[in-house]
């Protein structure tokens, strides 16, 4: 008889306090103008007793943050996100808005800032949760009543309006929906989009003109029997793949096929004349028999839309396997030179044995970073050393920023050594001379998901 390997084992092994510490150590020097909070969120394990599959991507949310000011390292927190589960299983009372039912989910792909409040996100049709500045509850959230249904992991906040754009799905209906929430923190616009074969929509790409919709080759499965232990999404390659793109000033969506394939993340996309440049990271599949299909490497690809002629011209960026990627949000929506991700290995080898029978156990994260210039067509590759894991990357620009990437990576570390993580600030120009700061926190981040740089208001 074949058993579930857990996830939750390795560098995804779960934290099991709530830590605050004050004044941090550092190495180097914190820059002043970094004045916020960097957070990141991610699973942290689940109840004994939880009736769902041991799925990385079912993992109660955990949110990791450190505040930095006037160069100094002020605190470090983490805490679970107390969505009606997790505050039942912690003896707590329910936070405002949080519902009993099942579909109650915990937030814990993504966290972000937006109108001076921070709020952790999960996508599938459920509302994202609001957070203190201290990252405590604050409770389920609805954009000030505004938010029609759910939310989504991945919005893309426009640099030039302050609008926040994000395309959701549900599991229970055939509609993918584009929401735009206003810099005031109210959804302004809301627009339907057919989709009755139910696509996984992980993510979106903006562009000065259009949101871009990713309807590809995977599509909602939930499963009858939770014993079967797999992510309720299914490969349906016989569907194809397509690209669309919706007129943000409105207008029918036009749709332009791809080769099947699935990516959870892009790049960014911009507009070239009657050309839209979109860079993802792109698996030929993905959920092959419900689970995440570590055997189909990523890679770092362009899509060429010809908005006349309709066709899709796909070239290969970069061939090793890759995931996470960011740019600067300054050139969100608008031509990009640089891109930095993560290398995927271990990564890649953990997600395959994600709630697997048989599977062997995770051992890690990525162990390096590369940054690369599209324009050049060149890559650098920082090696973090031995041991060392990290997720992805946040870039922030230095303030009076004269490039593209005069900015800074901040990243969670960990440091094999202490059996602890460091919060690591790097130089994005001099991607790999020394760190120009690293913060020692107290304990291990866990390996996990999506993070924000949050300045503090001006």
């Amino acid at each position: 008889m074949s058993t579930v390997t857990s996830p939750f084992t390795g560098s995804y092994a779960p934290v099991g306090e709530e830590i605050t510490a004050f004044d941090l150590p550092v190495t180097g020097a914190i820059p002043a103008e970094l004045n916020g909070r960097y957070l990141r969120n991610g699973p942290n394990g689940m109840r004994a007793d939880d009736p769902r599959p041991p799925h990385l991507f079912a993992g109660y949310a955990m949110v990791h943050g450190v505040r930095l000011r006037e160069g100094r390292a002020r605190w470090y927190r983490n805490r679970l996100v107390r969505s009606a589960a997790v505050a039942e299983a912690l003896g707590e009372r329910a936070r405002a808005g949080a519902s009993v039912r099942i579909a109650d989910v915990a937030p814990n792909t993504h966290v972000i800032g937006h109108a001076d409040r921070t709020f952790a996100l999960v996508e599938g049709g459920f509302r994202p949760y609001e957070l203190s500045y201290e990252i405590e509850t604050v409770g389920a959230s609805d954009f000030c009543g505004t938010l029609p249904d759910g939310f989504a992991a991945h919005p893309k906040l426009d640099p030039v309006s302050g609008e926040l754009h994000a395309i959701t799905w549900q599991r229970d209906r055939g509609v993918l929906r584009h929401l735009v929430v206003s810099p005031q923190g109210e959804v302004v616009r809301a627009v339907d989009v057919a989709a009755p074969h139910r696509p996984v929509v992980h993510d979106m790409a903006l562009t000065r003109n259009h949101a871009v919709i990713l309807d590809l080759s995977a599509r909602v499965s939930v499963p009858a029997n939770l014993a079967r232990r797999t992510y309720p999404a299914v490969w349906d390659e016989s569907r194809g793949a397509r690209i669309g793109l919706l007129p943000r000033a409105g207008g029918e969506v036009g749709w332009f096929d791809v080769e099947p394939c699935f990516v959870f993340h892009t790049l960014n996309a911009y507009e070239d004349g009657d050309r839209v440049v979109l860079d993802v990271v792109r698996y030929p599949r993905m959920f092959v028999d419900g689970a995440v299909h570590g055997q189909s490497s990523p890679t770092l690809d362009r899509w060429l839309v010809d908005t006349v002629s309709g066709e899709v011209t796909e070239t290969r960026l970069d061939d090793r396997p890759q995931e996470f990627p960011a740019v600067s949000p300054a050139v969100v929506g608008g031509a990009h030179r640089y891109g930095y991700s993560t290398v995927a290995t271990d990564l890649l080898r953990h997600l395959a044995g994600s709630g697997t029978p048989g599977a062997p156990a995770p051992e890690g994260a990525g162990d390096s970073l590369i940054k690369h210039d599209l324009d050049r067509q060149s890559s650098t590759v920082r090696h973090l050393g031995a041991g060392r894991y990290t997720g992805e990357v946040s870039f922030v620009p230095r303030e009076n920023a004269r490039a593209e990437d005069d900015g800074y990576l901040l990243a969670y570390v960990h440091d094999p050594d202490r059996g602890a993580s460091d919060l690591v600030v790097l130089s994005a120009e001099d991607f790999t001379g020394a760190p120009i700061a690293t913060v020692h926190l107290p304990v291990r981040v866990p390996a996990g998901f999506h993070g924000s740089w949050i300045p503090d208001p001006a």
